[in-house]
């Protein structure tokens, strides 16, 4: 069995052990401040770097913990990522955090369904503070101002809405980064978390390039890109590339033609992201021989990734009902993928509101 398809087999299990498990909500007393960062290191760039650096200037006292995408090992686009998560988080925790917590399984969802698992996972912590990089365009501070003041801002097709204020904020297509913020803001709202002032909002910095970056590790050149990405982020990399453990790109191809040639309209129509049209359309140009073939036949949806999250839930078959099992007792688990020292590890503890924590 393949590395990637012994991760992918591992991470099913520990899927249904959280469909299996019960939210046991914990009596805390903590005065702790937590700084709670969602991000995919993906890898840890020097973007993610100065967010975090920020963070814990302004907040020096806190507990900063990053929540790092973990199940299946697929990013929000449904790409493979680079390096497996207890990789991802032995680079966090080198730089500057203190706890390393996996977050909500990315590629195999919506991104308004990760990003509802996500803002559970901020109330679970008991989050004080959100650091979130942005990009700065014109319009859109009025709707980071909105998102502090605590309004429910929602992300709509092609415009942004003030749902406190019935107000239309934006009427435009935003970047990914500050889509997220949206969608944070949006999801929050919906749980009934209270975000006023809990962001910071840390404006992007320019001199790192993701696509030189993965150019690096293909070519297993470096030269041209020591100066986007902490040291220690490099070293993870050679050594991952020397030792064979790089998974970007690597797909369990056997599983994806499996699901794609043998099963049955209901049991595709079934699986999470599809719908009747997809299942007909995979169903009437099958059998596949490759899984480029597949993809050639897989109709557009509306985010620009759908083909690569279609591709993730054919590898990872899971139903639209288990997803929304999962989503409604996210998380049933914390799982601690990394920590600095043991008094870090108590104080992390103390603050949280779930009673179920283990170590990866």
């Amino acid at each position: 069995m393949s590395q990637v398809s012994s991760i992918l087999k591992r991470d099913m299990e520990l899927f249904n052990k959280d469909l299996d498990s019960e939210y046991i909500i914990s009596d805390t007393t903590s005065d702790i401040d937590l700084v709670a960062d969602f991000t995919e290191y993906n890898p840890l760039h020097n973007g993610h770097f100065h967010c975090m650096k920020t963070a814990k200037n302004h907040f020096p006292d806190s507990l900063f913990v990053a929540i790092v995408p973990g199940l299946f090992e697929r990013s929000g686009r449904g790409i493979p990522y680079i390096l497996p998560r207890e990789l991802r988080a032995e680079i966090a925790i080198s730089v500057g955090a203190d706890i390393v917590v996996e977050g909500p399984p990315m590629g195999i969802m919506g991104s308004g369904q990760y990003s509802l698992c996500l803002c559970k996972m901020f109330k679970a912590l008991n989050t004080s503070y959100i650091p979130r990089g942005y990009k700065k365009v014109d319009g859109f501070d009025e709707i980071l101002k909105r998102v502090n003041m605590g309004h429910h801002v929602a992300p709509k097709p092609y415009k942004i809405v003030d749902k406190t204020t019935g107000e239309i904020l934006l009427r435009d297509k935003l970047e990914e980064d500050n889509y997220v913020i949206a969608s944070f803001a949006n999801s929050l709202s919906k749980i009934g978390f209270d975000f006023k002032d809990k962001f910071l909002f840390v404006e992007r910095i320019g001199g790192v390039s993701g696509t030189l970056i993965r150019q690096s590790i293909v070519e297993d050149n470096f030269s041209n890109v020591l100066d986007m990405m902490p040291q220690k982020t490099v070293e993870v990399l050679k050594k991952s590339i020397k030792e064979d453990s790089i998974i970007y790109g690597i797909r369990d191809e056997d599983s994806i033609l499996n699901t794609a040639n043998n099963y049955d309209f209901e049991e595709l129509s079934s699986l999470n992201l599809f719908n009747d049209k997809l299942a007909r359309n995979i169903i009437d140009n099958g059998p596949f021989n490759s899984v480029d073939e597949l993809k050639e036949s897989i109709l557009f949806g509306f985010s620009t990734h759908f083909k690569q999250r279609v591709i993730s839930i054919l590898e990872n078959p899971i139903k639209k009902s288990k997803i929304s099992e999962y989503i409604d007792g996210y998380p049933s688990n914390i799982r601690i993928l990394g920590y600095k020292n043991e008094e870090c590890l108590e104080r992390f503890n103390q603050k949280i509101n779930n009673e179920n924590i283990s170590l990866f």
